[in-house]
């Protein structure tokens, strides 16, 4: 059995969108000629899932989050790779910041939500 990850950015200006991760991130991509012209899907490199609590408790403060769905971006160097992409036109609203699991920043997708980009001090599964 075989599984790969399917990631779906629903976007106000799809062209936009798909014009920043061609252009800006440089994501290799097919086109789907069968959906319309200029419908790209990207490759996204290797991938890893996390299962996170919408309830924890550490060191007596209590963290809460609503149950959702993230994508993040993982760097191996944060630093680098925010200054490659700010002279390919990227926009950051924040970061580095250092979050403990790692250094994060936000990057502004057009016609799209911001996606977090981090280099993670975590152990990582995406190349097992």
């Amino acid at each position: 059995m075989q599984f790969a990850c399917h990631t779906l950015i629903y976007s106000d200006d799809a062209a936009a969108t798909r014009a920043f991760f061609r252009d800006v991130l440089q994501l290799p991509f097919v086109e789907d000629a069968g959906s319309g012209p200029g419908w790209l899907i990207f490759q996204t490199g290797p991938s890893e899932l996390g299962v996170h609590p919408t309830r924890t408790e550490r060191a007596g403060q209590v963290h809460e989050s609503p149950r959702h769905h993230q994508i993040a971006l993982m760097v191996d160097d944060l630093a680098t790779t925010m200054t490659e992409l700010e002279r390919r036109g990227a926009v950051f609203s924040s970061g580095p910041d250092d979050r403990g699991f790692g250094l994060v920043a936000l990057l502004q997708v057009p016609g799209a939500d911001e996606l977090m980009m981090y280099q993670p001090r975590h152990a990582v599964a995406h190349s097992l």
